[in-house]
């Protein structure tokens, strides 16, 4: 990857150094190194667009002696075993966890269910004596307010009686002068 890395470097400098020189050529341009191979591809809007092609590597290029092979090793029927049983047991592990927080996620929601539940109930039984407060104080002012009335009624009463009265005195008076 870093030998593909480096080679689009040396060509983005070679491409920009050959469109300085020779313009005419820009559009063809085409380059073949030892394991890549870059074509022009049609001239876009945007700029430049380059296909690049990588050759398979071949066994007798540097970088194919470079490559370390993968170690060798002899894996019995117990080793997978063991590694099959080790991975089960991660599973186990991993779902006891998952349902383990599950349980403390349900836990935590009952919790919360009977807290709103509670402070519902509180709320409810708050609102029942408020209620009852202001229908005991509309009671109280309803009797204040009859009670008024019945004492102007009576008042009136007294007044008409008294008035009656003295009108059956004056008219008394008036017919035994006359």
């Amino acid at each position: 990857m870093s030998t593909y890395k480096e080679k689009m470097k040396e060509l983005s400098v070679l491409s920009l150094i050959c469109s300085c020189f020779y313009p005419e050529t820009r559009n063809k341009l085409e380059h073949e190194f030892e394991d890549m191979e870059v074509k022009p591809i049609n001239k876009r809007a945007s700029g430049q667009a380059f296909e690049v092609i990588l050759k398979p590597l071949s066994p007798v290029s540097d970088v194919a002696h470079n490559l370390p092979s993968p170690p060798k090793r002899d894996i019995s029927l117990d080793d997978i075993e063991k590694k099959l049983e080790a991975a089960e047991d991660r599973r186990k592990y991993q779902e006891a966890q998952v349902l383990r927080a599950l349980a403390e996620k349900r836990e935590h929601e009952r919790d919360v269910l009977l807290k709103a539940m509670e402070e519902n109930s509180n709320f409810s039984k708050m609102a029942e004596e408020k209620l009852q407060m202001k229908m005991e104080q509309i009671k109280e002012n309803r009797d204040a307010y009859l009670a008024a009335m019945l004492e102007r009624l009576q008042e009136k009463v007294r007044s008409a009686e008294m008035f009656r009265r003295k009108n059956k005195s004056l008219s008394t008076d008036i017919c035994g002068v006359s």
